[in-house]
């Protein structure tokens, strides 16, 4: 009998249909709420995506493998698997989740999940938006590191070093098999993105980086691993109905019947090449919830590197991100991984090291070692792509919208910024991070990131920059709330045209609380 390994996991939810994501260890049809899909194998493993159709507001559900129900396991003490369609009230969203077991405090989310096993449904947030690091494949647990060594029996792969599919896919064993997450993700859909830690540290910071990995014997079939085991555990569920009916490689995985994982190797390949503006894929992707739209941008594999240009997304994805932020709605929010507006020193500081790393001889090395060691990778050290991004948010923001929020994490401190533009906006514009989910930094770095966000540092490196030629910003900012630190999950919940940002700490205890939107005029 074909056993459940990970899910169910609710996907994609409109207002009529949904999509449930199950991996299983052999080959079998996965039945849900009579609804049917076959499992595709990649590897020594099984994967379904079940879509279901003509859904009312609430369906409670089960799995079946081959008509033998699976899931809730017998004697579950959690609230029954359900499928919620209609108005989308309350959105939960963070970045930064390292497995359970790592020092590094709380599991916010898990907390998360606790708190809501015992509210009612009206409670339960309608979306869930994971802004990037969903696994550490650079940071493996000791567990994984000794399950890596016993099932590699002698290869020659770099100890310590995630490289295959396989290995990939413990990670999101270890990472979403917590009891509690899993029976969270059953119920909350959830929209994902990566970032650098779903790969390896550092992904794609610059041209010369990339030259450095290429060099590793390892590395294409790491990347071939990463990016395969992406498609299958977090992309796939983020696609629609009408995506999945157009996705060419979706369409040959499923009419295959026999393993994928080469197929899903070569077309990683191809994505990899993306930086030089070779089109595999687009992970960037838009998924409305009601009168909010969320603008989902990939930060990472879409990056533009090569023959001297650097660029967060290419020319075309950016036309395609300012077509899709057009349109009626209230709440426009921008999903992006890394940051836009970040503390004033730390923006200036990467925009001064870009146009250092550009530089010939050791001025470029000397800035190039720093660009890596401090992780100056972020939307404004691809000047170009920030000041086109702003102008792009600048534009959304009168058309009509309430509120324009960016969403992100990644930066291990979370906080609110309220962006001001030459000529005030009709929207209020605001950049919203909560990170971390899971991975607490150590107490050293606080000072360091509270120093940041001083008028002295902003002014110093604004100084240095303009003396390097770094242009004006077109927007100017101000922090509204925080620093703050610790783990914690962040919630938008919009009434009508207004909107609060709520921050959530692991204990529970609420740290922040920002109203969002402005009274019509």
């Amino acid at each position: 009998m074909a056993k459940l390994v990970l899910g169910p996991l609710l996907r994609h939810v409109n207002e009529t249909s949904a999509t449930v994501w199950v991996e299983t260890d052999a080959s079998c049809e996965v039945t849900i709420a009579g609804h049917t899909a076959r499992t595709f194998q990649v590897g020594e493993q099984h994967f379904a995506l079940v879509r279901l159709e003509n859904l009312g507001p609430r369906t409670e559900y089960d799995v079946r493998l081959n008509h033998e129900a699976v899931w809730p396991e017998p004697g579950s003490g959690f609230p029954k698997p359900v499928i919620r369609t209609g108005e989308v009230r309350r959105i939960a969203f963070g970045s930064c989740r390292a497995a359970p077991g790592q020092p590094v405090g709380p599991d916010a989310l898990d907390a998360f999940a606790q708190r809501l096993m015992s509210v009612p449904e009206q409670e339960w947030p309608q979306a869930l938006i994971l802004l990037g690091d969903q696994v550490y494949a650079d940071e493996p647990t000791e567990a994984t590191k000794q399950w890596l060594r016993d099932h590699r029996h002698g290869t020659r792969e770099p100890d310590g070093e995630v490289v295959h599919f396989a290995e990939y896919a413990h990670l999101y064993h270890e990472t979403w098999g917590d009891p509690e997450i899993r029976w969270l993700l059953s119920v909350v859909p959830t929209s994902m993105i990566f970032d650098d830690h779903d790969v390896r540290d550092d992904w794609n910071t610059s041209a010369v980086w990339r030259k450095e990995m290429e060099g590793k014997p390892w590395w294409r079939d790491r990347i071939r691993g990463a990016i395969s085991s992406y498609w299958v555990y977090q992309h796939l569920g983020n696609l629609g109905p009408d995506e999945l009916a157009r996705d060419p490689l979706y369409a040959k995985v499923k009419a295959q019947d026999t393993d994928v994982l080469p197929l899903l190797e070569e077309f990683a390949e191809e994505a990899d090449k993306e930086t030089s503006g070779r089109k595999a894929t687009w992970w960037s992707y838009r998924r409305d919830f009601g009168r909010t739209r969320l603008l989902m941008i990939d930060t990472r594999c879409g990056r533009i590197l090569g023959n001297g240009m650097r660029k967060m997304v290419s020319d075309e994805e950016f036309e395609w991100l300012e077509r899709n932020a057009e349109g009626d709605y209230d709440h426009l929010l921008i999903g992006t991984s890394l940051p836009w507006l970040m503390p004033h020193s730390l923006s200036h500081f990467q925009s001064l090291n870009e146009i250092g790393a550009r530089k010939k001889g050791w001025q470029g090395r000397a800035a190039e070692k720093i660009r890596q060691a401090a992780d100056l990778e972020h939307w404004p050290a691809f000047r170009e792509s920030f000041d086109r991004l702003t102008r792009m948010i600048e534009k959304a923001a009168n058309n009509g919208a309430a509120t324009v929020s960016v969403l992100s994490g990644d930066v291990h401190h979370s906080y609110v910024a309220e962006a001001e533009f030459p000529t005030p906006t009709k929207a209020t514009v605001t950049q919203l991070v909560c990170s971390p989910v899971h991975n607490e930094p150590p107490s050293v770095f606080l000072p360091i990131f509270r120093l940041s966000w001083s008028r002295i540092a902003a002014w110093v490196f604004r100084g240095l920059a303009t003396l390097a030629g770094v242009p004006k910003d077109l927007v100017h900012w101000r922090k509204t709330s925080g620093p703050h630190f610790g783990n914690s999950v962040a919630l938008l919940e919009f009434d009508g045209r207004r909107a609060r940002y709520r921050l959530l700490s692991a204990t529970g205890a609420e740290t922040a609380s920002v109203l969002l939107g402005r009274e019509p005029q």
